[in-house]
């Protein structure tokens, strides 16, 4: 029996899932959190061993959260599940510790194999996600345009195409302006960009997230 926690803070979504898995014996949902604040108190009280984890959900953020799962409760396996593309943000989530990352635009069967498949030890990508790994691996670890920033650097990088202020992110970040100012340079000059502007239309090309 696969004991599923699903995380996402939309209740259509939450009570999707568990129409998906209805059917199947194999799964049973033990558990359901709708921030990040509530995903970690429910792994502390409750047995599952795979996590459904929406990228978007109120609290910390979602690299951030894989990372305390994977150190505090290793035994779990977190499957990503997101709106976003296959894009850098896949690539983020599975490098921090996700054993899988699936859209929310792929089918119900798709989404229950890659369930099954986590929960069994295995990495769960599509195929187009895969080729792109192993594309970046034999370029080099990924030290490509995106590959160079660091997560507070792609972090910053979000924040600044979602319009917020260097003042509004030292306060979210918890460092000075005056360090948001030296990120974003380093932003600047590592994309090869020029602007705010330029940051704004990067972010939405490539539907980062933070």
């Amino acid at each position: 029996m696969i004991r599923l926690l699903i995380a996402d803070d939309h209740p259509l979504v939450r009570a999707g899932f568990r129409q998906l898995v209805a059917d199947d014996r194999s799964i049973q949902v033990v558990a359901e959190a709708v921030d990040g604040h509530d995903l970690l108190a429910q792994l502390k009280r409750t047995h599952a061993d795979v996590v459904v984890l929406d990228i978007n959900m109120p609290g910390p953020r979602f690299l951030e959260l894989i990372e305390r799962i994977r150190t505090g409760f290793p035994q779990v396996r977190v499957l990503v599940v997101s709106v976003q593309p296959e894009g850098e943000t896949a690539v983020r989530a599975l490098r921090a510790g996700a054993a899988g990352y699936v859209t929310k635009t792929q089918s119900p069967v798709e989404l229950l194999a890659a369930v099954k498949k986590v929960h069994a030890g295995g990495k769960y990508v599509s195929a187009t996600l895969g080729e792109r790994l192993a594309f970046e691996v034999e370029a080099g670890g990924g030290r490509g345009r995106k590959g160079t920033l660091s997560d507070r650097e792609h972090q910053v990088l979000v924040l600044l195409g979602n319009g917020r202020s260097n003042k509004e992110i030292a306060a979210v970040s918890r460092v000075s302006p005056k360090t948001v100012s030296t990120y974003r340079n380093r932003i600047l000059r590592k994309l090869g960009l020029k602007t705010n502007a330029d940051i704004v239309r990067y972010v939405m090309e490539h539907g980062l997230t933070a």
